[in-house]
């Protein structure tokens, strides 16, 4: 965040910036009750209402802002976030009404990564006030969130790798009270042997492990949370191109969504048996690289024909999931930046989604739709399952053909979740490739929300 200081704090009428929300057909009746000077001061601004602009309106030794919104009366997650990002360091209230869920985008619309490169102007914080006073915590606990993903995936590997996702969940742990368990070296390779598989090449520093945190009384549902971590992605022996390797520090963008949804559900109480798994790697080049041809067991036992090593993330889910299953969830949720497959389907925008249970995505969607944050549902059709068959394996981790290619590593994933575990699979881009106001270039959470308010809805924490 752009402050250590919370910024949205309760409205006990201190002295404040107002801020006047408009749109383009209301603009015109609004501005009327202006003086000429006020009028001609939006003129020159080029203000009419239109969606995110900003104004400033002289109003005698002082000023207001007014800021340009699609409904008024509606707002969403962003309208008050260009507002957030352009006006003066200060404290500020909405004028007619409260800013309802555009506290969300007012917080991450200030948020800098700034940990290799200060900002040549810092500006300080502008602080929102809310006369809705329970939102306040829930509301910065969940910017929290967004903004600790994009931290996370913002890191370069070299300074986010295996050893560093074991050193946020050792801090998750020590904030919440929870256990922690950390897997590597030999327990690893026999525990969880695609896990030490795939980043076995790695330097000693980024040596393989996979993280299980516990937390929660052992009576309420278990709830598991996966995410995965492949702290960069060379492609392995089946190497990337030099564009392709380029963003691969934010192949660990499941492990950040994950671990953030975590902090969020221990952080709510949520009376769930929480556990976390985060498989973490580096898909690396060296001697002992794993190769395309290679036959590997799995957690579950299931062996795995290796048909293309740039397909490396679904084979540490594997053994994650089925560590999960162990422990007979409720539900399973995991992200991952897992397939291009579904970014050319559906952009960076939208997660895509892929579940057992019909209710589980229809709650996922609604949760989204809700809070500016929609997943997309793609199948995970049976008539394809075929195309992960081995001629000397029980699968193949990769198909021969171009089609469906997110469905097909759904399907993949699926062999690894216990039989009849309600289970939904985030395929995540975890990367924002143009700014949007309060959404900033870089990493970001997508379908982080969704997820959060349909466990809140299933599990009832508020």
């Amino acid at each position: 965040m752009a402050d250590k200081q919370p910024l949205i704090q309760p409205d006990r009428g201190q002295e404040a910036i107002s801020i006047h929300l408009v749109n383009r057909d209301g603009f015109q009746g609004w501005v009327k009750k202006l003086s000429a000077s006020q009028r001609a001061a939006l003129e020159a601004q080029k203000f009419d209402g239109s969606g995110y602009q900003v104004g400033i309106v002289p109003d005698g030794d002082s000023w207001f802002a007014v800021g340009g919104v699609a409904n008024p009366d509606e707002l969403s997650s962003w309208c008050m976030a260009r507002l957030a990002e352009s006006l003066p360091a200060g404290t500020y209230r909405r004028a007619e009404g409260e800013p309802g869920p555009a506290l969300h985008g007012w917080q991450t619309a200030q948020y800098v990564f700034d940990r290799y490169k200060q900002p040549e102007r810092p500006v300080g914080p502008r602080v929102l006030l809310t006369k809705e006073v329970k939102a306040i915590d829930p509301a910065i606990a969940e910017a929290e969130a967004v903004c600790l993903v994009r931290d996370l995936v913002n890191t370069p590997a070299e300074d986010m790798g295996p050893a560093a996702l074991e050193e946020q969940c050792e801090a998750l742990a020590k904030k919440h009270s929870a256990t922690l368990k950390v897997t590597k070296g030999d327990a690893l390779e026999q525990e969880y042997p695609m896990v030490h598989a795939v980043g076995r090449a790695a330097a000693r520093h980024h040596a393989p492990r996979i993280m299980q945190l516990s937390w929660g009384k052992e009576g309420d549902p278990v709830l598991a949370i996966v995410g995965k971590g492949v702290c960069f992605d060379s492609g392995g022996l089946d190497v990337k191109s030099a564009a392709g390797m380029l963003l691969m520090k934010k192949d660990m963008g499941g492990a950040a969504h994950a671990i953030a949804l975590a902090d969020l559900v221990m952080g709510a109480g949520l009376p769930v048996r929480l556990h976390l798994l985060v498989p973490a790697v580096e898909n690396a080049i060296s001697g002992n690289s794993f190769r395309p041809g290679d036959v590997l067991k799995s957690r579950k036992g299931l062996t795995v024909e290796i048909g293309n090593t740039d397909a490396e993330g679904r084979l540490i889910l594997g053994d994650a999931l089925q560590r999960a299953s162990e422990e007979k969830p409720e539900l399973i949720l995991d992200f991952a930046t897992l397939t291009g497959a579904a970014r050319i389907a559906l952009g960076p925008d939208y997660p895509a989604l892929m579940t057992r249970e019909d209710a589980t995505a229809e709650a996922l969607i609604a949760a989204g739709k809700a809070h500016d944050d929609e997943p997309w549902r793609l199948p995970l059709p049976d008539a394809y399952r075929e195309w992960l068959n081995s001629d000397i394996a029980d699968t193949s981790n990769a198909h021969a053909n171009s089609f469906a290619g997110a469905s097909v590593a759904g399907l993949f994933l699926d062999k690894f979740v216990g039989e009849g575990i309600d289970w939904a699979h985030f395929d995540t881009f975890a990367w924002r490739p143009q700014a949007k106001p309060g959404r900033p270039k870089g990493g970001d959470a997508y379908g982080l929300r969704a997820a959060w308010h349909m466990l809140r809805a299933r599990f009832g924490g508020g």
